[in-house]
C-alpha cells in the first residue's frame, strides 16, 4: 500500500496505539512493536529478506531487530548512568543539599522562587516524582515558616520540577529523545546542544509557572492553607535529619563533571584535536563514558556519607526502574525503522505544504496528545521522537540545532497535560494537601499554561536559531 492510504492507515494505527495504552493499559513496549509489526505488513514490508527483481529487500525480521539493537546501542548505558546519578543524588541527601544551596541563595523571604529552582536543579538527574517527594518536607516547613500559600508553593515546585524533568538531559525522556532524531537526521548525537537549549526553552516555563503558582495560590485553598500550624517539622529539623550529607562541591560534582566532558569533547571534535590529548577529550567527552565518570563522582560521595552497604541496592533499583524505559525507546527506534522503511516519508515529501506549515509545532501536537492520552513524559517524548525523526527534513529541522529545538517541542508536548491518568498529578495532589478537584484545578491547568508558554518559547527560539 502506497500514497493517501498508507497515510491513513498510519493514523489509525497511531490511534490504536494510544488507545490500547490509555484506555487498555497495554504496556508502550508491545503497542509500539505490534504497530510497526502492522504497519510494516500493510506497507508491504515482507516478513523476512527477500529479493525482488533482482533487489536485496529487507524484511519485519531485520527491521524490527536493527531498529531494537541500534537504539539499545546509541543509549541504553547513557540512561542507566543518568538514572543512576538521580538515585545516587537522592539517597546520599545530595539532592537536599542542592535545595538548601538554592534557598541560601534566593532567601527564604522569595520562597516561590526557591522553591521553583530548587525543583529546576534537583530534577535536571532526578525524576520529578522523586524529586517533589525528597522536596515536600522543605515546601511544608517553607509554608509554615513564610505563610504563603501551601497551593502556590506546591505548584512552584511541581512545575520547576517538571521544566528540567522534560527539557534538559541526563533524565531518560530528553536523552533518549535527542538520540532517536539526531540519528534520524544522520547526525551525531550532541547533548551538549540540547542541554544548552534545553536551558533556553525551560525559561519560559519557569516564568509561567511562577505567574500561575501567585495566581492560583489566591483562589484554591488546601487544607494544608487551612491548618498551617498542623506542620510539625522546621526547616532545620528537616536538615538534621539526614544525618551526614555530602559537601556543596560534592553535591553538585556528579551533575558538572558529565556535562564539562561533554563540552570538552565537543570542543576537541570541532577543533579537530588529534594525539593522545585529543583522543582521551573524545573518549571522556562520549556521553555515556561522561555520565559514566558522574556516576563515579556518586561513588565517592556514597562512600563519603557512609552508605556503600547500599549502594547495591540501590543499582538494582535503577535497573528496574529504567528497564521499561529502555525497551520503550528501543522500540521507539523500531517504529522509526519501520515508517523509514515504508513509502510514507515519500508521499509526505512530494505533499509537504501542509507540514511545512505546521512546522515546530507538529512534534507538539503529537506529544501532547499522547501525554494526555497515556500520562507520561517520559513515553510521550520516547515515542513522539521515533514518529517524528522520519520527517525532520521536511519540517525543516534537519540541522544540528533544528533536531535541538525539535527535542524541545516534544519536551514541550510531553507537560501538556498532567491529570488523572499520570502518577506525578497524585504525588503533587496528595502530597500538597489537595483533593482531586483542585489537583484539575492547580495541577492540570498548570502543566497547560506552562506546556502552552513553553511551545510559544520553541517558537521563538526558532526564530532567532534557525
Amino acid at each position: 500500500m502506497t500514497g493517501i492510504g498508507l497515510i491513513i492507515v498510519f493514523v489509525v494505527l497511531i490511534a490504536i496505539m494510544i488507545v490500547m495504552m490509555s484506555k487498555f493499559n497495554v504496556h508502550a513496549f508491545l503497542a509500539m512493536m505490534l504497530v510497526s509489526l502492522a504497519l510494516g505488513l500493510i506497507a508491504g514490508i515482507p516478513l523476512v529478506n527477500v529479493t525482488r527483481d533482482g533487489v536485496a529487500v529487507q524484511g519485519m525480521t531485520f527491521v524490527i531487530a536493527s531498529g531494537f539493537a541500534a537504539t539499545i546501542q546509541g543509549i541504553g548505558l547513557v540512561i542507566i548512568f543518568g538514572a543512576m546519578i538521580g538515585m545516587i543524588l537522592e539517597m546520599t541527601g545530595a539532592a537536599f543539599k542542592l535545595a538548601d544551596m538554592v534557598i541560601k541563595v534566593v532567601g527564604q523571604k522569595r520562597p516561590l522562587l526557591g522553591l521553583e529552582l530548587m525543583g529546576w536543579i534537583v530534577s535536571i538527574p532526578v525524576f520529578c516524582d522523586s524529586g517533589f517527594v525528597i522536596l515536600d518536607p522543605v515546601r511544608k516547613a517553607l509554608v509554615k515558616k513564610t505563610r504563603v500559600s501551601s497551593v502556590s508553593a506546591s505548584i512552584a515546585l511541581s512545575l520547576g520540577l517538571y521544566a528540567s524533568h522534560v527539557f534538559i538531559p541526563p533524565t531518560p525522556g530528553p536523552i533518549a529523545a535527542a538520540n532517536t532524531l539526531f540519528e534520524g537526521a544522520g547526525l551525531p548525537v550532541n547533548l551538549l546542544l540540547v542541554m544548552g537549549i534545553g536551558v533556553l526553552a525551560s525559561i519560559p516555563a519557569l516564568v509561567a509557572a511562577y505567574f500561575f503558582a501567585v495566581y492560583i495560590g489566591k483562589r484554591v485553598k488546601s487544607k494544608e492553607d487551612l491548618d498551617v500550624d498542623s506542620i510539625t517539622q522546621t526547616y532545620e529539623e528537616i536538615k538534621a535529619s539526614y544525618g551526614k550529607m555530602p559537601g556543596n562541591v560534592s553535591a553538585v560534582m556528579p551533575i558538572i563533571v558529565p556535562i564539562l566532558f561533554i563540552a570538552l569533547g565537543s570542543i576537541a571534535g570541532m577543533q579537530g584535536w588529534t594525539g593522545f590529548w585529543g583522543e582521551l577529550a573524545l573518549f571522556i567527552g562520549t556521553p555515556f563514558i561522561a555520565i559514566g565518570c558522574g556516576v563515579l563522582c556518586g561513588v565517592l560521595q556514597v562512600k563519603k556519607v557512609g552508605k556503600m552497604d547500599k549502594f547495591y541496592e540501590m543499582c538494582n533499583n535503577t535497573l528496574k526502574v529504567v528497564g521499561p524505559i529502555i525497551f520503550i525507546t528501543a522500540t521507539s527506534g523500531v517504529l522509526g525503522l519501520t515508517i523509514r522503511a515504508t513509502d510514507i516519508v515519500v508521499f509526505i515529501e512530494q505533499n509537504v505544504g501542509t507540514l511545512t506549515t505546521i512546522g515546530i509545532f507538529l512534534p507538539f501536537i503529537l506529544s501532547a496528545i499522547l501525554k494526555t492520552a497515556q500520562g507520561s513524559s517520559t513515553v510521550a517524548l520516547i515515542i513522539t521522537s521515533g514518529i517524528v525523526a522520519p520527517m525532520l527534513g521536511i519540517l525543516g529541522l534537519a540541522s544540528p540545532i533544528g533536531v535541538a529545538l525539535c527535542v524541545m517541542s516534544i519536551a514541550a508536548g510531553s507537560m501538556t497535560v498532567s491529570h488523572a491518568n499520570d502518577s506525578y498529578y497524585w504525588v503533587v495532589t496528595n502530597f500538597g494537601g489537595m483533593t482531586p478537584q483542585q489537583g484539575y484545578r492547580v495541577q492540570t491547568l498548570g502543566t497547560l499554561v506552562q506546556g502552552t508558554a513553553s511551545i510559544i518559547g520553541v517558537f521563538i527560539l526558532q526564530l532567532i536559531l534557525l
